[in-house]
């Protein structure tokens, strides 16, 4: 393990009693609470010189090692790739994602990403997701597609964090739905962790993350139903792990679903993302519009106008501007 400068640290009597993780949010103010988490779990963060978990309690006199890993050498391509625009400033923009299009680099993949499209397009990134994650204050998985905010500056990127952290930001998504739902509204309340056997994969377990998704059918045909999902928590695969738990996972989900011939890809859309400009701080709408693969599969464009009234939003709809 390559490791960089190591800053130490003693706790204080007036911090003891804190959990780790934010400890260290208030000590190494330009680091966000889930970078500082993914350095504690890659041991380049150590409690009394071992190894610990982020919500672990720290107590006066305990010493604190932080260390983070050598910028990585490799050098991310811009490359000209479609990237349709939302919105843009200079402290941050908004994308829609393109179904099938990962976010970021990761092991084998140094291409066709997000980060490589930002990259041909913005000069400036927010640089605490490191090298290979610059500007990414969340993300989508590769199969969804839809809204996605990105930090032009750090500044931008450690209070967007802080605005996910504290569940501030509104998530709206549609998905297509295996089955006719019985309950037309509801409440998944269900904690998600990793799958005790199946390490790729989430699960509803006893000991997991507490986890909250509100859902309503919108639409239903004797194929699908068009379900709006919105999550106030941010937990990997949520909706799709919470959907599945209920009887009706996603269309096209290979992993929690079935292998389908007629959906290329899960059928997730990040419709709407609101949150306070991290600079300005007035509030901000966003709507991702409808992709092709969900308009031919039948969904009507007049559910949506009729979702969008009865949650209160205004129409954030606007054509994407593709650089």
């Amino acid at each position: 393990m390559d490791k960089g400068k190591i800053d130490q640290i003693v706790v204080a009597s007036a911090d003891a009693g804190q959990r780790l993780d934010v400890f260290l949010v208030a000590q190494k103010g330009r680091l966000s609470r889930a970078r500082i988490q993914a350095l504690i779990r890659s041991g380049y963060i150590l409690l009394n010189g071992k190894t610990s978990r982020a919500k672990q309690i720290i107590r006066a006199g305990d010493k604190v090692e932080i260390s983070e890993p050598e910028p990585q050498s490799i050098v991310l391509a811009p490359e000209a790739l479609e990237m349709p625009i939302l919105f843009a400033d200079e402290h941050l923009l908004v994308v829609n994602k393109p179904a099938g299009m990962t976010v970021h680099p990761g092991a084998g993949i140094q291409s066709g990403t997000l980060v490589n499209a930002l990259l041909h397009h913005v000069s400036n990134l927010s640089g605490i997701g490191g090298t290979l994650r610059p500007g990414m204050v969340h993300r989508l998985d590769k199969e969804t597609s839809g809204c996605l905010v990105v930090a032009k500056h750090d500044l931008a990127h450690l209070r967007l964090s802080k605005q996910f952290a504290a569940r501030k930001v509104q998530k709206y998504y549609l998905a297509l739905c295996l089955g006719r739902f019985t309950k037309f509204a509801g409440d998944i309340v269900a904690p998600i962790g990793r799958h005790p056997v199946h390490r790729q994969k989430m699960a509803v377990l006893d000991r997991g993350r507490p986890a909250h998704t509100n859902f309503e059918v919108i639409q239903e045909t004797s194929a699908w139903a068009l379900v709006l999902c919105q999550i106030f928590t941010g937990r990997t695969h949520q909706i799709r792990v919470h959907l599945h738990s209920i009887g009706h996972p996603v269309l096209g989900d290979k992993v929690y679903g079935k292998k389908s011939s007629e959906y290329g890809r899960q059928m997730l859309h990040a419709w709407r993302l609101g949150f306070f400009h991290p600079i300005l701080e007035n509030w901000l709408e966003f709507e991702a519009g409808l992709p092709d693969d969900f308009v031919q599969s039948g969904v009507e464009e007049n559910r949506i106008i009729r979702a969008r009234s009865k949650l209160g939003c205004r129409d954030a709809s606007q054509p994407a501007r593709s650089f």
